[in-house]
């Protein structure tokens, strides 16, 4: 049986774009093909950019399409397959299914509703897309007859492994971020009236060596970039009676700089700020030992989504304003300090949703007074995620979406607001002028250049030159935008680099760029120092060839 996976599914837009990345979801349904008899040979691996670039003739056994997002957002590069692209599949023979996300309900923006998917000739896994196709993988000719069901741990430990040769399938390959989930469902006994999580029960907690084994296996195949994620709550991983379990979290993060010694990348996902603000002890033991395994400009998504109290109450968040100020001042105490990527160790993100219950004009601005009060406090935060909520059916949320056409005009004028008063100066704070990021990748090219970090919410590069593509660049940052830092590749190479080039570098005006062209060329830094004006640290990210 020959079986074409097709990936149309985007994990949360990292800041304008998700850099190459991989969820499980496909190395799950290679894993258990193979385990049902299904040569890797025949086992193709496409993502949806692949096929909107050029249309394949496919003719497969089966198709399996990973589709749906819970998270909307902006992409650079990367966008989830759209409605239209699902129904322009037809033109691909064989038996056709879909699952993921997707399963919960199709929306392509936020202040939206989901609506359920129904596609003539495609077949919607109504649970667990894996366990489905692994079920089906025997005899698709009876596809009507298979049961939907969720899948278990001790399935996902075996078929995680066993399709982890899929990575080498990706166009970015081995520039890939490959997530790791450790478990999903959540731990709270009420649930946040937005979120899809209730849907997957308890929580599944995910065995610390098979999720270890899966990292090593990934690792043996080329991963180097890994971020573990998919859970809603890191530092709730393997808790005992509803407490942290630090020592859990060391077993896994030990465990996995073993498995994957020369690992580049190890950055996380999602926290809960009420679980380091009830649970400080452990969750500060927790926090210090991601620092000490992971890589740095690591980011700990806090879903704050409201500071009104009222809003709050309404849709049984989980944490208060305090609360959430507690959780960034204890990942600020551990994680401020700037590590070798260039930037800080491990960084709190916060999450805003807007369109909930009880959401008034007050809502604006007790949000952006919280905000106001972090960055008067002297506080890092990596960034700021401002959405406006997707309902879908089977949750509290489901039907209330009004809120969100009436205060569409408040939001957009908010959301300006947060942008030009906090989130410019706060990256100022995060990473200063004249601060080197290592290893930024180029991705795309239109005017100037883009680059970014391979990593978990990866800053957005623009470089003010042609440069390269898919290639690695020390950057000198130079200024900021709102979301957005512009550097330059150094070092610069002072006897040929463009005036243009001399001039982004801090601390060279005209006077310096006429010395330098009337010197040229200089043997040596010392050559530079005796015979311009150009004095300070801009020296070490020059060089005379």
């Amino acid at each position: 049986m020959r079986v074409l996976i097709i990936d149309g599914y985007v994990d949360e837009p990292a800041c304008l774009g998700v850099p190459p990345y991989m969820a499980p979801y496909p190395r799950y349904i290679a894993g258990a093909l193979v385990e049902k008899g299904v040569p890797e040979q025949d086992i193709t691996y496409r993502t949806i950019d692949q096929l909107r670039q050029r249309k394949e003739a496919f003719r497969f056994d089966l198709i399996v399409i990973i589709a749906g997002m819970t998270v909307p957002g902006k992409y650079l590069r990367a966008a989830p397959i759209t409605r239209n692209e699902l129904r322009e599949l037809s033109h691909l023979e064989g038996t056709k299914v879909i699952g993921g996300p997707i399963r919960l309900g199709f929306g392509e923006e936020g202040g939206s509703s989901a609506k359920e998917l129904d596609l003539p000739g495609i077949t919607l896994a109504k649970k667990d897309i894996e366990a489905f196709v692994y079920d089906i993988a025997g005899n698709i000719k009876d596809i009507g007859a298979v049961e939907h069901r969720m899948r278990t741990t001790s399935e996902i430990g075996r078929w995680a492994e066993k399709g982890a040769f899929i990575i080498r399938q990706h166009p970015d390959y081995p520039f890939v971020m490959c997530e790791l989930e450790t478990y999903r469902g959540c731990p709270r006994h009420s649930h946040c009236s937005f979120c899809t999580e209730p849907f997957y029960g308890k929580p599944d907690f995910r065995e610390i060596k098979d999720v270890i084994k899966e990292a090593a296996a990934l690792y043996a195949h080329g991963a180097r970039y890994f971020r573990i994620g998919r859970q809603p709550d890191l530092f709730m991983y393997r808790a005992k009676d509803g407490i942290p379990n630090p020592d859990a979290l060391e077993e896994l993060y030990s465990g996995i700089r073993k498995a994957a010694p020369e690992l580049k990348v190890l950055h996380m996902d999602n926290a809960n700020p009420v679980t380091l603000a009830r649970y400080p002890d452990e969750s500060r033991e927790i926090a210090k030992t991601i620092v000490r395994y992971h890589t740095s400009g690591d980011v700990a998504a806090l879903g704050m989504e409201s500071a009104d109290p009222e809003v709050i109450r309404a849709n049984d968040l989980k944490a208060m304003p305090d609360e959430v100020f507690e959780a960034i001042k204890l990942l600020n105490e551990v994680g401020a300090a700037r590590g070798a990527s260039g930037l800080p160790e491990l960084l709190p993100g916060i999450n805003f949703v807007h369109g909930l219950k009880g959401e008034t004009k007050k809502t604006f601005e007790q949000n952006y007074e919280f905000l106001k009060k972090v960055l008067d406090s002297g506080l890092m935060v990596r960034r700021v995620n401002i959405r406006q909520v997707m309902t879908f059916a089977g949750t509290p949320m489901s039907g209330h979406d009004e809120l969100v056409r009436k205060n569409k005009e408040m939001f957009l004028r908010y959301k300006e607001k947060i942008r030009n008063e906090i989130d410019l100066p706060m990256l100022r704070r995060v990473v200063p002028a004249g601060t080197m990021l290592k290893d930024v990748r180029t991705e795309m090219y239109d005017k100037i250049t883009f680059a970014r970090q391979l990593g978990t919410y990866p800053l957005l590069v623009g470089i003010p030159l042609n440069l390269e593509l898919n290639k690695s660049f020390d950057i000198l940052v130079t200024d900021h935008g709102h979301r957005s830092i512009t550097g330059i590749p150094v070092p610069v190479e002072i006897n040929t680099a463009s005036i243009k080039l001399l001039q982004a570098l801090p601390g060279i005006g005209k006077q310096q760029i006429a010395e330098i062209i009337r010197g040229k060329p200089f043997r040596n830094k010392e050559d530079i120092i005796n015979r311009t004006s150009i004095r300070g640290y801009v020296l070490d990210y020059i060089s005379t060839g």
